[in-house]
């Protein structure tokens, strides 16, 4: 199998740390039926596809999440 040939590259103004997501504890929904999952890590929170548990994954500070929730609360982000 080639040798992937994709490079992680610091992107300008990320403050935000490289964080091993290999032994994070991934939560869903109390129902278990979203596609979203996320975990608290060293003060962060991450965010994956569960379905495509390989791909990158959302890394947010509290403040930054403490929006995204309190958006999605108001409604912020429907689509209908």
């Amino acid at each position: 199998m080639a040798e992937s040939t994709i490079q992680q590259q610091s992107l300008a103004g990320w403050d935000k740390p490289d964080l091993d997501l290999s032994n994070a504890e991934w939560q869903s929904s109390s129902r278990g039926l979203g596609d979203v999952q996320i975990a608290f890590v060293e003060g962060f929170i991450a965010m994956r596809n569960s379905g495509r548990a390989e791909s990158p994954s959302l890394i947010f500070t509290p403040a930054e999440w403490g929006a995204f929730v309190s958006g999605a609360r108001e409604g912020e982000f429907d689509l209908t």
